[in-house]
This record gives C-alpha cells, sequence and structure tokens, in this order.
C-alpha cells in the first residue's frame, strides 16, 4: 500500500536522464527509419514519438500509403523505388501483409525498431521544451510520457528533428519559413499566387464495409449540412475509401500548427456529412448496405514549417536535375500543390508536375543553418514551397533520414558540425559509404572498396538476350507500346514482334532514346519506320539502321493502332519491362504532359508500365543477342537499373547457375552481402492497395554459398529480402567462393546485382 500525506510544496512527476550520441524527434516513417538506421551504425540512438504507434501517416491513426520516386508507377522514373530500410520495411510488409492493414504494418514498425539493441523507444511522449549550451547548440530535450507520467531529459552530441512541425528547430530558434515564396526569389514559374494558397491543408479518411444488409445512419448535429458541392466537384464514389479519398483536404487558409484541432473538426464536419449525403439523400442506391467502419481520429498534415540549411532546395532542382558535389539522397515525386480551401475549392485537387527523372537531394538541406547539432528529416527540410511539393512524401523523407546515422558517425569520428562535414572533402568519403551500403545516389560512380573488388569473377552461364517467348496473352494496342531494353552499345537493333491484325493497316514503330542517359523519358526519335501489315496473324520485322553510342535505355515503340495486338511474354527479366504511353486517372487527365506556359515545367509523354500480374514484357525475337547481363556487374557498385542494366542474370537453361569469386591466395572473409532484385520500378505501397503477391517474383529465393573445399559456408531458404547480410560464425580462410542461386520460377532466371566480401 501506497499512503501520502499532504504535501504543502506539491510533488513532481518522475524523472528519467537519458544520454545518447543521437535523438531522433518524431517516428514518422523519417524517424523510424533514420533511428533503425543510425543503431544499425552503432550508434546510441533515442527515438522519440508523441504517439502510441509508429509511422506518422502511414500508421494506423491515419493510413496513408508509403510512396515516393515511383509515384505509384504514374511517371517515368523506372526503378526508383526508394531502398534501404524503408526497402527492407515494405518488402516485409508486403510478405506479411499483401492485403495493405495499416494495423499490421504498426507492428512491423514496432518490430522493427525493438529489434535494435542500440535503439531506445519512447512512445506517447511528447517533447516540449529545448535546452541550450550555447545560442547555437541544443543541449538537451525534455519530454514527457503522459501513460507512465514521467518526465524525460534527453542529451545528445546530435539531435534530428523530424517531428512534423519542427517543435525541437522552432524551439531552439532555427530560422524557418512556412508558406509560398514569390515567383522571383528562387525564379520558381510555378510559384502559387494567393488565389490558390500558401498552404497545403490537412486530409481525414474514412473506410467503409459491406454489411450485407441495410443499414441507417443518422449524422450527428456538427454533420455539414450541404455537401452537394463537394461530391460534386470531387465526384466522389461510394467504391473508394482510405487514402484515395486524399481529397478531403481542408486547411491551406488557417494556421496548420496551432489551428490544427479547428481543421480536425472541420474535417470531421465534412466527413459525415458526405456519409449523410450518401446514406440519406437517395442518390447512392448502392450504399443501402454500407457502414462506416473507421474514420480517422487524426488528421494527416502536409505542410507547416520548413526549416533553412546552408542549401533551400527549389523547383530548378526538381525540373532540370541538377547536380550537387554533396548530394546523398534523391525524389521523384511530382512537384504536387493543393488548392489551399481543399474540398471547398472549385480548383482540382492537386496540381502535379513531373521531371523527366529522379533528382538529388543535398546534404545541405538536411541540417539547420544555425544550431550546429540539429539534423532536419521528414518534410521540414530546407526546400522552397513549390519544391516542397515534391520533397514531402514519405519513401522519399526516409530514404534522406536514412543519410543521418552514417553522416552523425562522421561528424563524431572527426569532431566537425553537419555543416562542415557538407561543405568539405569529407561528404564525399560519406557518400561512398552510403553507396557501398546500397544507398543510391543518381549520377554517382561508386568506388571499388571490398574484397570482391580484388577477385577475378566467373560464371556458369551469362544470360543473352535474343527472344521472349511468345507464351502470354494478346495486348491491344489501345496505346502506344514500348519495350524499353538495356543498351545495345556497338549494334544495330534488328527486332520482330508476333502481331494480329484485324484488318489492313500500317504500324509506325520507332526507335527512341531519352536525352538524359538516366532518364526513362523517350524523348528523342531516332528513327521512325511505317509498316503496312495484312489481316490476321504475322510477323512484324524491324531493322533499324542507327548504332547505339552510349551507355543507356532503349525504346522499341509501336504507335497506337487498336486494329492490332502484339503478343506478351511470361518473362521476368531484370531490367526490361513493356511500357505504353498512358496516365494514371487519379491524378492526370493525358498521356502527355502539358503544362501551361511560363511555369517552369517540361512537357513530355508518360510511358508506363503495368502493375503486376498483368503482363510485363512484349514477346520478341533480335537477330542480334544483347549481352548487358555480364558477371561483371557484380562488383560495379550500383544495386539497380540505371542507365544500364547492372545485374549479372543466369541463363534460364542453366540447371545450377553460380558465380565464382577467385583469389590469388587465400583471404580472411568475415561478412558477405548480396543484393538481390527486388523490382524497384514496383512501389509496394504499405497500405489499402493488396498486393498479388507475398514475394517480389525477380528474387531468390534459395541459394548456398561453398567456399574453395567445396564446403558449404552459408545456405538460405524461402527468402524474399532484397539484401542478405551474411555475418558468418567464424571467420573463414579461402582462396575462393561459389554462390548457386536458385531461379525464382521457370519464367524468372536468378539474378544478383552486387556481391560484396569483407
Amino acid at each position: 500500500m501506497i499512503k501520502s500525506e499532504f504535501s504543502s510544496v506539491g510533488r513532481s512527476v518522475n524523472e528519467q536522464s537519458i544520454n545518447a550520441d543521437l535523438v531522433f524527434i518524431g517516428g514518422g516513417i523519417a524517424g523510424t527509419c533514420g533511428a533503425i538506421a543510425a543503431a544499425r551504425e552503432g550508434l546510441k540512438v533515442i527515438l522519440v514519438q508523441d504517439r502510441p504507434v509508429l509511422g506518422g501517416n502511414a500508421s494506423s491513426e491515419v493510413r496513408l500509403w508509403i510512396l515516393g520516386a515511383t509515384s505509384s508507377m504514374g511517371n517515368n522514373n523506372r526503378w526508383s523505388r526508394e531502398g534501404g530500410v524503408l526497402s527492407e520495411i515494405l518488402i516485409e510488409n508486403m510478405y506479411r501483409n499483401p492485403d495493405g492493414n495499416a494495423i499490421i504494418l504498426d507492428t512491423i514498425l514496432l518490430e522493427k525498431v525493438k529489434n535494435e539493441q542500440n535503439l531506445t523507444l519512447l512512445l506517447n511522449t511528447a517533447v516540449y521544451e529545448v535546452v541550450k549550451s550555447a545560442p547555437d547548440v541544443i543541449k538537451e530535450v525534455i519530454g514527457f510520457c503522459s501513460q507512465n507520467s514521467t518526465r524525460y531529459l534527453l542529451s545528445a552530441s546530435f539531435f534530428c528533428d523530424s517531428s512534423g512541425d519542427g517543435i525541437v528547430a522552432f524551439q531552439a530558434g532555427a530560422a524557418f519559413r512556412m508558406g509560398a515564396e514569390s515567383k522571383d526569389e528562387f525564379d520558381e514559374g510555378f510559384a502559387p499566387d494567393k488565389e490558390y494558397g500558401e498552404l497545403l491543408g490537412h486530409s481525414i479518411y474514412f473506410f467503409t464495409k459491406d454489411a450485407g444488409r441495410p443499414i441507417t445512419f443518422t449524422a450527428p448535429s456538427y454533420a455539414l449540412k450541404d455537401v452537394s458541392s463537394i461530391v460534386k466537384y470531387r465526384s466522389y464514389d461510394t467504391s473508394v475509401h482510405g487514402c484515395k479519398l486524399w481529397w478531403l483536404e481542408y486547411g491551406g487558409r488557417l494556421d496548420t500548427i496551432h489551428q490544427t484541432e479547428e481543421i480536425k473538426w472541420e474535417l470531421w464536419k465534412v466527413i459525415y456529412g458526405i456519409w449523410d449525403h450518401v446514406k440519406n439523400s437517395g442518390k447512392y442506391p448502392e450504399a443501402e448496405n454500407l457502414t462506416l467502419e473507421w474514420v480517422g481520429q487524426i488528421p494527416g498534415k502536409r505542410e507547416s514549417r520548413r526549416f533553412e540549411g546552408d542549401y533551400i532546395l527549389s523547383q530548378k532542382d526538381v525540373v532540370e536535375q541538377r547536380e550537387h558535389s554533396d548530394a546523398v539522397s534523391y525524389g521523384g515525386w511530382s512537384l504536387d500543390l493543393h488548392p489551399a480551401d481543399g474540398v471547398f475549392s472549385e480548383k482540382p485537387g492537386c496540381n502535379q508536375w513531373h521531371s523527366k527523372g529522379v533528382y538529388q537531394i543535398p546534404l545541405r538541406s538536411m541540417y539547420s543553418k544555425n544550431i550546429k547539432n540539429l539534423w532536419l528529416a521528414g518534410r521540414i527540410i530546407s526546400a522552397s514551397h513549390v519544391a516542397f511539393g515534391s520533397s514531402r512524401v514519405m519513401a522519399t523523407v526516409s530514404y534522406s533520414a536514412q543519410v543521418i546515422g552514417i553522416a552523425t558517425q562522421y561528424c563524431l569520428k572527426n569532431g566537425i558540425t553537419p555543416s562542415k562535414l557538407a561543405n568539405s572533402e569529407k561528404v564525399q568519403e560519406l557518400r561512398q559509404e552510403l553507396m557501398q551500403n546500397g544507398h543510391f545516389i543518381p549520377c554517382l560512380a561508386p568506388e571499388k572498396t571490398n574484397l570482391a573488388h580484388q577477385a577475378v569473377l566467373s560464371a556458369s552461364s551469362e544470360y543473352k538476350l535474343k527472344e521472349f517467348k511468345a507464351d502470354g496473352s494478346w495486348h491491344k494496342l489501345e496505346y502506344s507500346t514500348a519495350q524499353i531494353l538495356p543498351n545495345a552499345k556497338g549494334d544495330k537493333i534488328k527486332i520482330s514482334f508476333d502481331i494480329d491484325a484485324k484488318e489492313s493497316t500500317n504500324l509506325t514503330m520507332q526507335l527512341r532514346v531519352s536525352a538524359n542517359p538516366i532518364n526513362y523519358t523517350p524523348e528523342i526519335i531516332i528513327e521512325s519506320r511505317e509498316i503496312s501489315v495484312t489481316p490476321g496473324k504475322s510477323i512484324l520485322t524491324t531493322d533499324f539502321a542507327h548504332i547505339i553510342t552510349k551507355d543507356q535505355y532503349v525504346f522499341i515503340c509501336i504507335l497506337k493502332n487498336d486494329l492490332v495486338s502484339v503478343q506478351t511474354s511470361k518473362m521476368f527479366l531484370s531490367g526490361t519491362m513493356m511500357l505504353m504511353n498512358r496516365y494514371d486517372k487519379s491524378v492526370a487527365t493525358s498521356g502527355v504532359q502539358l503544362p501551361p506556359d511560363g511555369i517552369g515545367i517540361d512537357s513530355f509523354e508518360f510511358w508506363l508500365p503495368s502493375r503486376r500480374p498483368a503482363h510485363q514484357n512484349l514477346a520478341f525475337k533480335l537477330a542480334n543477342a544483347i549481352e548487358p547481363f555480364n558477371v561483371s556487374n557484380l562488383i560495379n557498385g550500383l544495386c539497380r537499373p540505371t542507365n544500364a542494366a547492372n545485374v549479372w542474370v543466369a541463363d534460364l537453361n542453366d540447371v545450377h547457375p553460380s558465380v565464382t569469386l577467385t583469389w590469388d591466395e587465400p583471404i580472411e572473409i568475415k561478412r558477405i552481402v548480396l543484393f538481390f532484385d527486388s523490382d524497384f520500378d514496383h512501389p509496394l505501397e504499405s497500405t489499402l492497395r493488396v498486393h498479388p503477391e507475398r514475394v517480389v517474383p525477380h528474387t531468390v529465393r534459395n541459394y548456398r554459398i561453398m567456399d574453395a573445399d567445396n564446403k558449404v559456408i552459408f545456405e538460405k531458404s524461402g527468402n524474399y529480402q532484397a539484401v542478405n547480410e551474411i555475418i558468418l560464425d567464424h571467420a573463414i580462410n579461402t582462396s575462393s567462393i561459389r554462390i548457386f542461386p536458385e531461379h525464382p520460377s521457370i519464367n524468372v532466371p536468378a539474378a544478383i546485382f552486387e556481391v560484396q566480401v569483407f
């Protein structure tokens, strides 16, 4: 029993002090991925989250899917899904949770964090005070946990504000911006005017379900009485729920920090008003058996403060794909701005303009220019309002946050600040170490640093691309269609397709490339041929005269003609796919991006793939095989297709494919890292969208590794992750290792992007 007498001086809550190398404030996707990555670097990390679950807007409290550079396959950014910890989480989520249940994602995020021995997690803990040891140095942050009535005093060498509103950066006095810059400040033609509004609002989603019997609904008294204009402008459909209701947005004319509760209430009014209209207006008879299953309790925030670093990312960085000497990350989402009036605006719910490829994000945008030991992560990084429209999305912010752990190690080892790191030659060492860890930085060539680079490589076979069998369905040319292939440098392309024409007609075939070799926007027509075809099935052959002189992808295009169908193949091959000149109807209106004059955005065509399980490749035959899948790719340091395939692929007829690394004399090996293909083109949305498989078809499931004495040193069955780190129980001395990956299926050859040996 506890019995306490009256205390005239009052009482203090329980207090606990914790010291760390790095404190992350905010456990959204950015903070979660950043904290995990930092802990794996050996740093002592604290992750503070003011909610009962992790994930922020991706959590079960908000239920927005995680997206980034792939834009849900709605742009031309091929193989651009973000890697690292985020990819690991998304692949794990697909394996356990292909139906996209946000509650299951909660458990995965919590498990990943709790499994890290170097990471201390504080849930339900709101940081409310910052203590500084100098005007430009944070000493500690103070937080309070409402669940255990404990005040935490958290001290560290470095802090990372990933809180969304920037509570730590704000209280520390860091320079920030809120709202839109003028068009002149950064020469941004897309900068909005006052009529459109300077801030993006909040959203709350709802889910419905079919109860199997008629369900009535009585609206609460605060429900909006007239929502006719909302459902008219936004074309509400009763089959849509969850984050597909992203347009349920409000608050861009208000203070999106201090008026969040007001915004929430207005969104509740809208949601219950819409549902009252659906159930009781008589205009939606299909909703008779529908009931509300879930309505969000907190809004998903898009925008509030953005803090200033040594560099402010702007529109031209995105559109022109500017290169930065301190680039450590990338983005690829559209410049995506929304009308400030949200659901009450007659304007479209979003205004999205894409660049032709991914763009670099510099380290100078990822820390405060005023507070020496403060990193910035999430949507608060240093960016203009327009650039923020792209850099704000969850996969992009989490990928950048993963950099902070290694960057902090560099700062600690060298006794320097983030600014000194970004503006010195040390940043080049950081960039190369990131690449060594499989972190992709566009346009950066990796250095060769591990023991695999000292080995002689050989393979039992190398895939020579000559033919994709005509064993798939027929694809009607309702859209112009292309087969995208790795470079055929030095070769002419002579290619044949199986077609079926309803009547005599002409087909146009084109050979195209991108102006920028790292992009996948087929804007340059090298050759165009018009070919007469006869009714029925036949073989369409084109011999292009042009010789490809650069390392880049080529597009073999067959222009739209709905009288003709082309046969597809069941083959899945790393670094190849079929594309169509079409568009994502949820955010675009045409297969061509046609921005207004003067806003600084390029016009170009969208060429998009089909989402699995739809066909992935056209069936075709090449007169001369192309050979981009060589074993030498295993040590080129690139773990995804870029301007080349960058992958070793075994011949499907090779029953026991293998690669061998041989050294002149025995070496000591403690660790081996394998990078398999996880189809970086597939976005792996975390929530709502159902995935057709639990495992990416391209990924090697089973493999074994043997030493020079043919002794098995490691064996794995049932793999589904892209990155396999093998830490041997005991270091071995051997002059060779041989890796035996099994083909994932009869239509998918074994493929490995990278082998690292330490």
